[in-house]
């Protein structure tokens, strides 16, 4: 049994078994995930703890903490509201934490990095939202490529213009998409767009580009991606953010794209030179571009990506969906298992 749940890739435990394991999350999910806790954690004692308790009596004596999409709400990682920061700190001062899974795929918020500086083992929820992007991903493509911000806005004008001329869109067959990020997102997302008769390029961390087998993508390592951009129709952003991307997309890169080029970037906005990206779009040299993420966020009022008629501006809303709650939920009684029963940590932030 134990050979079994070790080739899943599951943490050691670090309490004694009759220790009491002190779990932190939201009262939400602890009315949602609180018999399925107790199924999983048997007859070693436990105690459910919610966030907002713990806060009001500043208790910081747990072990476990399981950060849901409730607890960080409408904050960004830019912008964080007092309740998360009371959170946020209620974490910082908690010394026993042990481990905390998070809801997103990405782990570059500040506080994140401060835990795990401090030996807290973190645990994303990698791959819960990799379909519901990878189809918004899409959806920006199939938008833009067929003009829709310009359809939209000729309707609310009442014009009737036809697509012909210069306004005529391109088959997507035969065009190519340069994918940066090739987890469950890229992925996914390629795969629909090789659906659609696209030629797919994934770029990845490596030295060296090869192709997988019988799969009809190209993979290109970063030290090699510049190669790729002069023939790319369709950059798409799903990669984490990491020294290695932060300002991958510059103004140089930008430049080696062919005209009338379009980005997606689904991933961080702190991936792109955003001052770059707004001179390029604004010289008509892309063709457009569909924004999920930006340097800031909220997007400033102030930023013209609100008002330029080639892009397409989403608040950081392309991982939402009905069905994550329950994706992430069930992660997490994953990993508790795996924890409980002194097993690696699947999606481990290293």
């Amino acid at each position: 049994m134990a050979r079994d749940r070790a080739r899943l890739g599951c943490q050691s435990r670090v309490k004694p078994v009759n220790a009491v394991v002190r779990i932190l999350m939201s009262r939400q999910s602890i009315d949602r995930l609180a018999a399925s806790v107790s199924a999983l954690m048997g007859p070693r004692p436990h105690e459910l703890i919610s966030f907002e308790d713990a806060v009001a009596s500043h208790r910081t004596d747990a072990d476990v903490a399981f950060l849901s999409r409730e607890v960080t709400g409408t904050s960004t990682k830019h912008e964080i509201h007092p309740a998360l920061q009371q959170v946020y700190e209620l974490l910082r001062h908690s010394a026993g934490l042990q481990w905390l899974h998070i809801h997103s795929a990405g782990a570059d918020r500040q506080i994140y990095l401060d835990l795990m500086a401090k030996g807290v083992r973190l645990s994303t929820s990698s791959g819960a939202n990799a379909q519901v992007v990878a189809t918004v991903a899409l959806a920006g493509i199939l938008a833009l490529a067929r003009r829709f911000p310009l359809l939209w806005a000729e309707q609310q004008t009442r014009q009737w213009i036809p697509m012909m001329g210069a306004r005529m869109p391109r088959d997507l067959p035969g065009q190519t998409a340069a994918i940066v990020g090739w987890g469950p997102i890229g992925q996914k997302l390629g795969s629909l767009l090789q659906a659609l008769g696209m030629h797919v390029v994934a770029v990845r961390q490596q030295t060296q580009a090869q192709a997988v087998a019988g799969s009809g993508v190209e993979m290109v390592g970063f030290s090699d991606w510049h190669q790729v951009l002069p023939k790319t129709d369709w950059l798409v952003l799903a990669c984490p953010l990491t020294a290695t991307t932060r300002q991958l997309v510059n103004a140089p890169a930008l430049a080696l794209l062919p005209a009338g080029a379009h980005l997606i970037n689904v991933a961080r906005g702190e991936v792109v030179d955003e001052p770059a990206l707004v001179a390029a779009l604004q010289s008509g040299r892309l063709g457009g571009a569909f924004l999920d993420v930006f340097a800031h966020e909220p997007l400033p009022r102030e930023s013209a990506l609100w008002t330029l008629p080639q892009v397409m501006v989403t608040p950081h809303a392309a991982g939402h969906s009905d069905g994550n709650e329950g994706r992430v939920a069930q992660m997490f009684l994953e990993n508790l298992r795996c924890w409980a029963d002194g097993l690696p940590l699947r999606n481990r932030v290293s």
